[in-house]
Protein backbone atom coordinates (compact mmCIF):
# COMPACT_ATOMS: atom_id res chain seq x y z
CA UNK A 1 0.00 0.00 0.00
CA UNK A 2 1.10 3.07 -0.84
CA UNK A 3 2.38 6.21 1.83
CA UNK A 4 -0.77 9.04 1.42
CA UNK A 5 1.93 12.03 1.23
CA UNK A 6 -0.87 14.32 1.51
CA UNK A 7 -1.76 12.95 4.66
CA UNK A 8 1.17 12.45 6.19
CA UNK A 9 1.76 16.39 5.17
CA UNK A 10 -1.46 17.65 7.10
CA UNK A 11 -0.32 15.46 10.11
CA UNK A 12 2.80 17.02 9.80
CA UNK A 13 2.12 20.97 9.89
CA UNK A 14 4.27 23.18 9.00
CA UNK A 15 6.45 23.28 11.66
CA UNK A 16 8.00 20.67 14.11
CA UNK A 17 11.04 19.84 16.21
CA UNK A 18 14.29 18.04 15.53
CA UNK A 19 15.76 16.67 19.20
CA UNK A 20 18.89 15.10 19.09
CA UNK A 21 19.64 16.00 22.78
CA UNK A 22 16.59 14.33 24.19
CA UNK A 23 19.34 10.91 23.47
CA UNK A 24 20.95 12.49 26.50
CA UNK A 25 19.08 13.29 29.15
CA UNK A 26 16.61 10.27 31.01
CA UNK A 27 13.55 8.69 29.76
CA UNK A 28 11.27 10.48 32.38
CA UNK A 29 12.52 13.78 31.06
CA UNK A 30 12.26 13.00 27.44
CA UNK A 31 8.73 11.97 27.83
CA UNK A 32 8.04 15.58 29.76
CA UNK A 33 9.69 17.29 27.03
CA UNK A 34 7.66 15.22 24.16
CA UNK A 35 4.44 16.04 25.39
CA UNK A 36 5.16 19.93 26.18
CA UNK A 37 5.97 19.86 22.62
CA UNK A 38 2.91 18.34 21.96
CA UNK A 39 1.00 20.84 23.65
CA UNK A 40 2.79 23.79 22.22
CA UNK A 41 1.50 22.64 18.77
CA UNK A 42 4.46 21.45 16.62
CA UNK A 43 3.55 19.06 14.79
CA UNK A 44 6.46 16.72 14.71
CA UNK A 45 9.35 15.45 17.07
CA UNK A 46 12.62 14.32 15.34
CA UNK A 47 15.34 11.99 17.22
CA UNK A 48 18.53 11.15 16.61
CA UNK A 49 20.69 7.78 15.62
CA UNK A 50 24.16 7.72 17.79
CA UNK A 51 25.87 4.86 18.65
CA UNK A 52 26.90 5.52 22.32
CA UNK A 53 23.43 6.85 22.57
CA UNK A 54 19.67 5.59 22.63
CA UNK A 55 18.79 2.92 20.28
CA UNK A 56 16.33 5.06 18.07
CA UNK A 57 13.51 2.76 17.55
CA UNK A 58 12.90 2.33 21.43
CA UNK A 59 13.98 6.13 22.10
CA UNK A 60 11.00 6.67 19.42
CA UNK A 61 8.33 4.67 21.01
CA UNK A 62 8.88 6.35 24.85
CA UNK A 63 7.88 9.67 23.26
CA UNK A 64 4.97 8.12 21.13
CA UNK A 65 3.30 6.08 24.15
CA UNK A 66 3.61 9.31 26.04
CA UNK A 67 2.32 11.51 23.43
CA UNK A 68 -1.46 11.35 21.69
CA UNK A 69 -0.89 12.86 17.96
CA UNK A 70 2.75 13.71 17.76
CA UNK A 71 4.49 12.10 14.84
CA UNK A 72 7.99 11.02 15.75
CA UNK A 73 10.18 10.40 13.28
CA UNK A 74 14.11 9.10 13.35
CA UNK A 75 16.35 12.22 11.97
CA UNK A 76 18.27 9.68 11.07
CA UNK A 77 18.42 5.43 11.38
CA UNK A 78 21.84 4.66 10.40
CA UNK A 79 21.27 1.81 8.06
CA UNK A 80 24.68 0.42 8.59
CA UNK A 81 23.39 0.05 12.40
CA UNK A 82 20.91 -2.50 11.62
CA UNK A 83 20.20 -4.39 9.11
CA UNK A 84 16.84 -3.94 6.86
CA UNK A 85 15.04 -6.78 8.08
CA UNK A 86 15.41 -5.90 11.75
CA UNK A 87 14.53 -1.90 10.48
CA UNK A 88 10.94 -3.17 8.38
CA UNK A 89 10.23 -4.97 11.86
CA UNK A 90 10.75 -1.90 14.02
CA UNK A 91 9.00 0.54 11.78
CA UNK A 92 6.32 -1.67 11.26
CA UNK A 93 5.86 -2.16 14.84
CA UNK A 94 5.57 1.33 15.86
CA UNK A 95 3.41 2.02 12.29
CA UNK A 96 0.52 -0.71 14.14
CA UNK A 97 1.00 0.56 17.74
CA UNK A 98 0.44 4.42 16.49
CA UNK A 99 -1.01 4.27 13.04
CA UNK A 100 0.01 7.79 11.44
CA UNK A 101 2.63 8.79 13.79
CA UNK A 102 5.58 7.17 12.57
CA UNK A 103 8.21 8.48 10.33
CA UNK A 104 10.95 6.26 8.84
CA UNK A 105 14.35 8.81 8.84
CA UNK A 106 17.06 6.48 7.19
CA UNK A 107 20.44 7.86 6.24
CA UNK A 108 24.16 6.53 5.44
CA UNK A 109 25.17 8.87 8.55
CA UNK A 110 28.89 9.37 8.93
CA UNK A 111 32.40 7.64 9.24
CA UNK A 112 33.66 8.19 12.12
CA UNK A 113 29.79 6.87 13.47
CA UNK A 114 29.94 3.50 10.53
CA UNK A 115 33.56 3.34 11.90
CA UNK A 116 32.53 3.14 15.55
CA UNK A 117 29.99 0.58 15.09
CA UNK A 118 32.86 -1.95 13.42
CA UNK A 119 31.79 -1.41 9.69
CA UNK A 120 33.61 -0.04 6.76
CA UNK A 121 32.22 3.70 5.18
CA UNK A 122 32.44 2.57 1.60
CA UNK A 123 30.23 3.84 -1.41
CA UNK A 124 27.28 5.53 0.43
CA UNK A 125 24.42 5.96 -2.50
CA UNK A 126 25.29 2.39 -3.35
CA UNK A 127 24.52 1.43 0.16
CA UNK A 128 21.54 3.02 0.80
CA UNK A 129 20.57 1.47 -2.63
CA UNK A 130 21.31 -1.51 -1.76
CA UNK A 131 19.45 -0.99 1.53
CA UNK A 132 16.28 -0.28 0.19
CA UNK A 133 16.14 -3.07 -2.06
CA UNK A 134 16.40 -5.17 1.00
CA UNK A 135 13.76 -3.39 2.75
CA UNK A 136 11.46 -4.12 -0.01
CA UNK A 137 12.14 -7.85 -0.02
CA UNK A 138 11.69 -8.24 3.92
CA UNK A 139 9.20 -10.53 5.01
CA UNK A 140 6.76 -9.68 8.66
CA UNK A 141 4.38 -12.00 9.23
CA UNK A 142 3.11 -9.88 12.31
CA UNK A 143 -0.19 -7.72 12.34
CA UNK A 144 0.36 -4.29 10.27
CA UNK A 145 -1.73 -1.41 10.23
CA UNK A 146 -3.54 -0.27 7.12
CA UNK A 147 -1.78 2.94 7.26
CA UNK A 148 1.92 2.51 5.39
CA UNK A 149 5.03 4.40 7.58
CA UNK A 150 6.88 7.21 5.51
CA UNK A 151 10.06 6.48 5.03
CA UNK A 152 12.44 9.64 4.42
CA UNK A 153 16.05 10.17 3.21
CA UNK A 154 18.80 11.97 4.53
CA UNK A 155 19.55 13.43 1.34
CA UNK A 156 22.24 16.44 0.65
CA UNK A 157 23.68 15.83 -2.92
CA UNK A 158 21.03 15.11 -6.19
CA UNK A 159 21.76 11.20 -6.69
CA UNK A 160 20.62 10.79 -2.99
CA UNK A 161 17.61 13.12 -3.40
CA UNK A 162 17.12 11.72 -6.84
CA UNK A 163 16.61 8.35 -4.62
CA UNK A 164 14.36 9.89 -2.35
CA UNK A 165 12.29 10.81 -4.89
CA UNK A 166 12.12 7.20 -6.57
CA UNK A 167 12.24 4.58 -3.97
CA UNK A 168 11.06 6.72 -0.85
CA UNK A 169 8.83 9.61 0.22
CA UNK A 170 10.58 12.34 0.43
CA UNK A 171 13.84 13.64 1.54
CA UNK A 172 15.18 15.48 5.34
CA UNK A 173 18.08 17.53 4.63
CA UNK A 174 20.00 18.37 7.88
CA UNK A 175 22.60 21.64 8.23
CA UNK A 176 21.01 22.86 5.24
CA UNK A 177 19.98 26.74 4.37
CA UNK A 178 17.31 27.75 2.44
CA UNK A 179 19.30 27.35 -0.87
CA UNK A 180 19.36 23.78 -0.90
CA UNK A 181 15.64 23.60 0.00
CA UNK A 182 14.89 24.92 -3.72
CA UNK A 183 17.33 22.66 -5.12
CA UNK A 184 15.79 20.06 -3.46
CA UNK A 185 12.48 20.56 -3.91
CA UNK A 186 13.10 21.10 -7.90
CA UNK A 187 15.04 17.11 -7.94
CA UNK A 188 12.17 15.73 -5.68
CA UNK A 189 9.21 17.12 -7.53
CA UNK A 190 5.65 18.58 -5.86
CA UNK A 191 5.17 14.70 -4.55
CA UNK A 192 7.53 13.52 -2.19
CA UNK A 193 8.01 15.16 1.52
CA UNK A 194 10.84 18.06 1.98
CA UNK A 195 11.63 18.23 5.61
CA UNK A 196 14.65 20.16 6.27
CA UNK A 197 16.04 20.94 10.23
CA UNK A 198 17.17 24.09 10.33
CA UNK A 199 19.05 24.94 13.75
CA UNK A 200 17.80 28.71 15.94
CA UNK A 201 19.97 30.81 18.04
CA UNK A 202 17.60 33.23 19.81
CA UNK A 203 20.00 35.84 20.64
CA UNK A 204 20.03 39.21 19.09
CA UNK A 205 23.62 40.39 19.73
CA UNK A 206 25.49 39.31 16.86
CA UNK A 207 28.57 37.91 18.92
CA UNK A 208 27.03 36.17 21.24
CA UNK A 209 24.61 34.39 18.43
CA UNK A 210 27.42 33.42 16.45
CA UNK A 211 29.14 32.25 19.20
CA UNK A 212 26.51 29.67 20.14
CA UNK A 213 26.08 28.92 16.12
CA UNK A 214 29.59 28.48 15.63
CA UNK A 215 29.79 25.44 17.93
CA UNK A 216 26.89 23.99 16.18
CA UNK A 217 28.61 24.57 12.95
CA UNK A 218 32.32 23.31 14.05
CA UNK A 219 30.60 20.12 14.94
CA UNK A 220 29.51 19.43 11.45
CA UNK A 221 32.26 21.01 9.35
CA UNK A 222 34.68 17.98 10.55
CA UNK A 223 32.51 15.81 8.51
CA UNK A 224 33.13 15.08 4.36
CA UNK A 225 29.15 14.92 3.93
CA UNK A 226 28.18 18.09 5.02
CA UNK A 227 31.02 19.83 3.42
CA UNK A 228 30.63 18.84 0.30
CA UNK A 229 27.60 19.85 0.16
CA UNK A 230 27.75 23.21 0.96
CA UNK A 231 31.07 23.73 -1.69
CA UNK A 232 28.15 23.04 -4.31
CA UNK A 233 26.11 25.66 -3.09
CA UNK A 234 28.80 27.98 -3.50
CA UNK A 235 30.50 28.16 0.05
CA UNK A 236 34.45 27.91 -0.46
CA UNK A 237 37.26 26.75 1.38
CA UNK A 238 37.18 30.12 3.54
CA UNK A 239 33.95 29.72 4.51
CA UNK A 240 34.76 26.16 6.00
CA UNK A 241 37.02 27.03 8.05
CA UNK A 242 37.41 27.08 12.22
CA UNK A 243 33.77 26.70 12.57
CA UNK A 244 32.49 28.71 9.18
CA UNK A 245 32.38 31.95 8.18
CA UNK A 246 29.87 34.42 9.02
CA UNK A 247 28.20 33.90 5.57
CA UNK A 248 28.33 30.21 6.41
CA UNK A 249 26.92 30.38 9.96
CA UNK A 250 24.25 32.89 9.31
CA UNK A 251 23.50 30.83 6.56
CA UNK A 252 23.50 27.92 8.55
CA UNK A 253 22.36 29.22 11.76
CA UNK A 254 18.92 31.12 12.03
CA UNK A 255 19.83 33.90 14.83
CA UNK A 256 18.09 36.79 16.79
CA UNK A 257 14.70 37.41 17.70
CA UNK A 258 11.33 35.65 17.32
CA UNK A 259 10.59 37.53 13.63
CA UNK A 260 14.10 37.17 12.19
CA UNK A 261 13.86 33.46 12.91
CA UNK A 262 9.98 33.03 11.63
CA UNK A 263 11.44 34.90 8.38
CA UNK A 264 14.16 31.93 8.28
CA UNK A 265 11.75 29.40 8.40
CA UNK A 266 9.34 30.98 5.67
CA UNK A 267 12.43 31.46 3.83
CA UNK A 268 12.39 27.37 3.34
CA UNK A 269 8.93 27.05 3.48
CA UNK A 270 8.60 29.46 0.18
CA UNK A 271 11.47 27.26 -1.21
CA UNK A 272 9.10 24.11 -1.07
CA UNK A 273 9.82 22.52 2.08
CA UNK A 274 6.37 20.71 3.56
CA UNK A 275 7.67 21.07 7.32
CA UNK A 276 10.49 22.79 8.67
CA UNK A 277 11.99 21.15 11.60
CA UNK A 278 13.50 23.58 14.16
CA UNK A 279 16.80 22.39 16.18
CA UNK A 280 17.08 25.34 19.23
CA UNK A 281 20.87 25.74 19.86
CA UNK A 282 20.31 27.39 23.89
CA UNK A 283 23.48 29.07 25.13
CA UNK A 284 23.23 27.76 28.21
CA UNK A 285 22.69 24.02 27.58
CA UNK A 286 19.45 22.00 27.80
CA UNK A 287 17.04 21.17 25.15
CA UNK A 288 16.15 24.31 24.24
CA UNK A 289 12.24 23.88 25.87
CA UNK A 290 12.47 27.57 27.04
CA UNK A 291 13.13 28.87 23.12
CA UNK A 292 10.03 26.49 21.96
CA UNK A 293 7.97 28.09 23.83
CA UNK A 294 8.93 31.60 23.02
CA UNK A 295 8.76 30.74 19.30
CA UNK A 296 5.77 28.74 19.51
CA UNK A 297 2.68 31.53 18.67
CA UNK A 298 4.72 32.98 15.91
CA UNK A 299 6.00 29.85 13.88
CA UNK A 300 2.88 28.02 14.05
CA UNK A 301 0.75 30.77 13.23
CA UNK A 302 1.89 31.57 9.72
Amino acid sequence: MAVDTRATRQRLGRVGVWLGALSGVSTAKAREAATEIESLGYGSLWIADSPVSKEPFVHASLLLAATRNLIVGTGIANVWGRDAAATNAAALTLGEAFPGRFVLGLGVSHLPSVELRGHRYERPLAKMRSYLDELARATYQAYTSDEPVPTVLAALRPKMLELARDRADGAHPYFVPPAHTARAREILGSGPLLLPEQAVVLETDPTKAREVARAHTHRYLQLPNYLNNLRTLGFGEDDLRDGGSDRLVDAIVAWGDVEQVQARVKEHLDAGADAVLIQPLPAAGGLGLPELRTLAPALLNQ
